[in-house]
């Protein structure tokens, strides 16, 4: 099992950056990927980025170039700065943690989402 703190979300125009963070904690087992996946309303979940304990990282082709994911091993957090936010970007943000970097499918441990909602 694994415990999450989410925090980070909120209101912001179109434009305007937001950064998201993510700590995560399993006893007794590292955590080799973690990311972030989001929902809008009445859409299904997808995935916006990720990034294992190597450095390897992925993106969503909606997101390059917008929002960058880091991640500081030591304390197993993940960050998701999100720059020149769109309309679009509103959902749910949901942070995920797995022993596998296959971010095309769902699995893995999940943290409860913080919303964030971009809007003028």
């Amino acid at each position: 099992q694994v415990q999450f703190v989410e925090s980070g979300g909120g209101l912001v125009q179109p434009g305007g950056s937001l950064r998201l963070s993510c700590a995560a904690s399993r006893s007794g087992k590292s955590i080799y990927a973690m990311g972030w996946y989001r929902q809008a309303p009445g859409k299904q979940r997808e995935f916006v980025a990720g990034r294992t304990s190597g450095g390897t990282t992925s993106y969503a082709d909606s997101v390059k170039g917008r929002f960058t994911i880091s991640r500081d091993n030591a304390v197993n957090t993940v960050y998701l700065q999100m720059n020149s936010l769109k309309p679009e970007d509103t959902a749910v943000y949901y942070c995920n943690a797995r022993d596998i970097a296959n971010w095309g499918a769902y699995g893995g441990f999940w943290g409860r989402g913080t919303q964030v909602t971009v809007s003028s």
